[in-house]
């Protein structure tokens, strides 16, 4: 178990504790080669968590470089409050303090930005200048409930982002608090969490469900090969009863496969 200190401008810091479980880097490259809902299938086979609301996002995003693929990292996390300018005062040194938080800690990762001011969007911690910045100290992309700007730039800097809005202006941005839980887009999470994102959204995946993440996706995905898209795939000049007669075998033997291989339903399970 480690512990990370949400530090604060306030003067005061709050312990958020969490059990990371570390991926091999090829796993991590593994799980990047699938889109976001299929990490999702298999998730959903191994998990105790509630499905339709936990680890998802339950409000919609938007990914504004949709041709980079999905992306997948340890989170890190941040809360702003652009329309405040108090916070620069309370803490000049906060920008400097919270970087030396993200790069204590392990990657890849991505930024999961707490927009204080949302729905009443007013400036961007995102730009040029802090996609660069960020790539530098080993993250790979943000999921913000705020806005990005600089879209253009960004996306030279390899920096993939998935955010509420764009916007032109960085307002009062600094960091107020970091290391700390937050809430973005409906969902909580908490620092070091793996998560996987793409146009679709993202999944935080829970910590004590990632040693077999990569496995179950895996199965779900080649499981699907072999039975129902299959067997769709092969209806062409069938007749309509012979087709249906069909996918229903494959639906049966894909539920089956599921249930031997897990020990519990799922999608069509």
């Amino acid at each position: 178990m480690s512990a990370i200190a949400c530090a604060s401008t306030f003067g005061h810091t709050v312990t958020m504790s969490h059990a990371n479980a570390l991926l091999p880097h090829g796993d991590l490259l593994q799980l990047k080669r699938w889109n976001t809902p299929t990490i999702y299938n298999g998730w959903e086979q191994i998990t105790r968590h509630d499905r339709t609301k936990h680890a998802i996002n339950l409000e919609e995003t938007r990914d504004f470089m949709p041709q980079m693929g999905p992306m997948v990292g340890y989170a890190v996390t941040v809360v702003i409050e652009p329309s405040n300018p108090t916070h620069r005062e309370a803490n000049p040194k906060s920008g400097s303090e919270y970087r030396r938080y993200v790069a204590g800690v392990p990657g890849p990762k991505i930024v999961v930005v707490q927009d204080l001011d949302k729905p009443h969007v007013i400036g961007s911690l995102w730009g040029e200048v802090n996609s660069n910045t960020h790539r530098a100290l080993g993250c790979v992309g943000t999921i913000t409930d705020g806005a990005v700007r600089d879209l253009d730039e960004m996306t030279n800097a390899g920096f993939k982002a998935l955010a509420r809005r764009l916007c032109v202006g960085h307002a009062w941005v600094c960091p107020v608090r970091w290391g700390c839980a937050v809430e973005v887009f409906g969902q909580r999470i908490e620092p070091g969490q793996l998560i996987h994102a793409d146009k679709h959204g993202f999944l935080a995946i829970p910590d004590e469900d990632v040693p077999r993440l990569l496995e179950a996706s895996r199965f779900m995905d080649t499981n699907e090969c072999n039975t129902v898209i299959a067997a769709a795939r092969s209806c062409a000049g069938l007749g309509t009863e012979e087709a249906l007669k069909k996918l229903d075998e494959a639906s049966a033997a894909f539920g089956k496969a599921t249930r031997e291989h897990f020990g519990r339903t799922g999608e069509w399970g």
